[in-house]
């Protein structure tokens, strides 16, 4: 048995390929776009990709299940579980094979047992794995949003994000009693989950790659509650707010998502640039937030490339636009593009450099974001002041004079708000401040400052806060 693990750090994903040796067979378990990872993979292994096959219908991310199959000749295999409300609509169009639970499906020794796990969502499947060559014990257990490294799927999304109204709680439910029918698998099996740390799909979810159901058991909170109430009341609670952009993909993921563009990225022009811009592009600044800070181009939206690059895309992006990614270099800009892609965002019509600010500022297309310190804030020279973090973070601290302004629904918050109002814009650290900040600048905000180093330099300075 091979096993091959493929993590995406700004989606916190992980996707996994898993082969017979022998039988020179592999399959393919939560794919996203990026499908030439499992190809090079497979290659170098000597497999070939006989099925490709996912957990559930995914909120994070467009899968890449369908076209990989394709591209491969594989077979396509899809829960079949979750009723007519939640199901997969492409299914019979794409010749799929629907797995329901107690099925098996063999790749040479390895067996995958279907076990239906819901609560994240209603057709969610774990796949439980046996070496048969070995052993006829299980060794481990595709997961999903189902386990994670200390936490459990939430069970929110289908109502929060795909706005099925009043699932949370028999969704809830669904999951309490799915974690009670793992009490019969062994504390040795080994749990491979679908996603870690930063993940917007738990409330905290671990960052080591996998771990064991027995050692769940002692240390994950989801296994300490026997109470079916209890349980349904604390993974409910806190859950981070989904960003916008989790309810396109429940939708392009059930009805069955198109093939990425495999088209060049091309470097633009300024004059191109500008034309496109005239046209309704929109620049997408993804340095790190204190080189947009210092100088951007006037109207660009600061995304920073990093670990939660296509959370604050997904968020503030919309699917109706082109854009023109503004990078430090190419490759920069290819990784952007490429992270942008995972998410569905597949309207980039060019890169352009950052090494080319002087030719704008030329034009007097440049501008900087000014920031105010804490002791300026705190010696009253913020009128107002938004705090753009999620609801969560806001509960568990803020400044007194500090509105809450969560970064999703921040356009909608100020749409009353005169643009020539003075606002000061906070999160934890700084760097969703810029984003906010930038949104605002672009809807024709003029007065838009970010508190320099957030609430944390604000706590560190001693100054009081509230919960």
């Amino acid at each position: 048995m091979l096993l091959e693990r493929f993590y995406d750090d700004t989606l916190a994903q992980a996707s996994y390929l898993l082969g017979c040796s022998a039988a020179g067979d592999a399959i393919v378990i939560d794919p996203n776009r990026n499908l030439q990872q499992y190809l090079t993979k497979a290659a170098a292994e000597g497999l070939r990709i006989t099925a490709v096959t996912e957990t559930h219908i995914h909120a994070d991310f467009v899968s890449g299940a369908r076209e990989l199959a394709t591209m491969t000749g594989a077979e396509l295999l899809l829960s079949g579980e979750g009723g007519d409300d939640w199901s997969y609509r492409f299914a019979a169009e794409a010749g799929a094979r629907l797995l329901h639970d107690g099925d098996v499906h063999d790749v040479g020794a390895v067996r995958l047992g279907v076990l239906h796990t819901p609560g994240h969502t209603p057709e969610h499947l774990s796949f439980l794995v046996t070496d048969r060559a070995a052993s006829e014990h299980p060794i481990g257990m595709f997961t999903g949003d189902f386990v994670f490294v200390g936490d459990v799927g939430r069970p929110d999304l289908l109502e929060r994000a795909a706005h099925f109204a009043g699932t949370m709680d028999t969704s809830a439910r669904g999951l309490f009693h799915s974690l009670q029918r793992t009490r019969g698998l062994p504390d040795h099996l080994q749990l491979w989950p679908g996603h870690g740390a930063g993940s917007a799909c738990g409330k905290a979810l671990g960052a080591v790659p996998s771990t064991t159901l027995g050692y769940e058991r002692l240390a994950n909170w989801a296994f300490q509650i026997d109470d079916e109430d209890s349980f349904v009341r604390h993974v409910l609670a806190g859950q981070p707010e989904p960003p916008r952009y989790f309810a396109v993909m429940k939708s392009v993921n059930r009805d069955g998502p198109a093939p990425r563009s495999t088209s060049e990225l091309r470097r633009v022009s300024v004059d191109d640039t500008q034309a496109a811009v005239r046209r309704g592009a929109v620049i997408v600044d993804v340095r790190p937030t204190s080189e947009y800070s210092a100088r951007h181009v006037i109207g660009a939206v600061a995304v920073p490339y990093g670990r939660s690059f296509t959370n604050y895309a997904g968020t503030v992006l919309s699917y109706d636009d082109d854009y023109v990614v503004f990078a430090r270099d190419e490759a920069e800009a290819r990784r952007a593009r490429l992270a942008l892609s995972l998410i569905g965002t597949d309207r980039v019509i060019g890169w352009t450099s950052a090494s080319n600010l002087d030719a704008w500022s030329s034009r007097h297309l440049v501008e900087s974001l000014p920031a105010i310190s804490v002791e300026e804030a705190s010696n009253g020279a913020a009128e107002r002041i938004l705090d753009v973090r999620g609801a969560s973070e806001w509960a568990e601290g803020h400044i007194p004079s500090a509105e809450h302004a969560y970064l999703g629904d921040l356009l909608e918050r100020v749409a009353h708000v005169p643009h020539a109002t003075p606002l000061v814009l906070l999160c934890e650290t700084g760097s969703r401040s810029v984003i906010a900040a930038s949104v605002l600048r672009r809807a024709g905000f003029t007065n838009v400052r970010s508190l320099s180093g957030g609430l944390r330099a604000w706590q560190d300075s001693g100054l009081p806060i509230e919960k």
